[in-house]
């Protein structure tokens, strides 16, 4: 199984629920789509790039600002006005672009020029976040004892303040059967070393007729 970012999430509540069917795994940019996580990219990340998170959380109703951000945004998508729906798709967007980038003037990600995009991604992703992904706090990592066996790389990136190292690092220590690959120069974007990495776990795996 290969998966980035939620898909990382996706494939190992697949791989849990089924270990059977799985041989190996790739993952890159990994999350376990915890509450913690939720909370780190739409609040706590704000420390590190305050004024775009002003932004952000200024996105919302001032009564709304306090609280579960992505519910807010999620309401604001569907919304009965076009107008609001477009700006909350822009604002969040626009978020995801700053916490992903590596660095301060990285272009704008492709998947985010088009409007009906944007909006669905925004959408997609809120809808998500506001449940908590439908995945009980912390189901992913307690459940990694089920993954014994099953050989895995993990690639990260150092400079992913998106989700921070301690996540994959906590799961690799948690799965004896990975491996944890940190790329120095990339962050939840991509970057320098990323995809090369990526390519190498998958081309390791086709090697050993996997």
């Amino acid at each position: 199984m290969f998966g980035l970012s939620w898909g990382s999430s996706l494939a190992l509540a697949y791989a849990q629920r089924y270990p059977e069917r799985v041989t190996e795994m790739v993952l890159g940019m990994v999350v376990t789509s915890t509450r913690r996580e939720i909370d780190w990219i739409t609040r706590d990340v704000g420390r590190l790039v305050p004024a775009a998170w002003q932004r952000f959380r200024d996105g919302v109703p001032p009564e709304d600002r306090g609280g579960d951000l992505a519910d807010a945004y999620a309401r604001l998508l569907e919304s009965d006005d076009p107008q609001v729906r477009e700006q909350a798709a822009n604002d969040w967007n626009d978020w995801e672009d700053t916490h992903d980038a590596v660095l301060a003037e990285q272009p704008p990600h492709p998947m985010f020029e088009d409007a009906r995009d944007r909006l669905a991604f925004a959408r997609l992703i809120t809808h998500y976040w506001r449940h908590d992904c439908f995945l009980a706090s912390g189901k992913l990592m307690q459940g990694a004892d089920r993954l014994a066996g099953i050989p895995a790389v993990l690639v990260h990136g150092r400079l992913d303040i998106s989700s921070p190292l301690d996540i994959p690092w906590e799961l690799h220590c948690r799965w004896p059967d990975s491996d944890l690959v940190v790329v120095d120069e990339a962050a939840h974007s991509g970057g320098h070393g990323m995809g090369e990495a990526l390519a190498a776990a998958t081309d390791g795996f086709a090697e050993l007729g996997l």
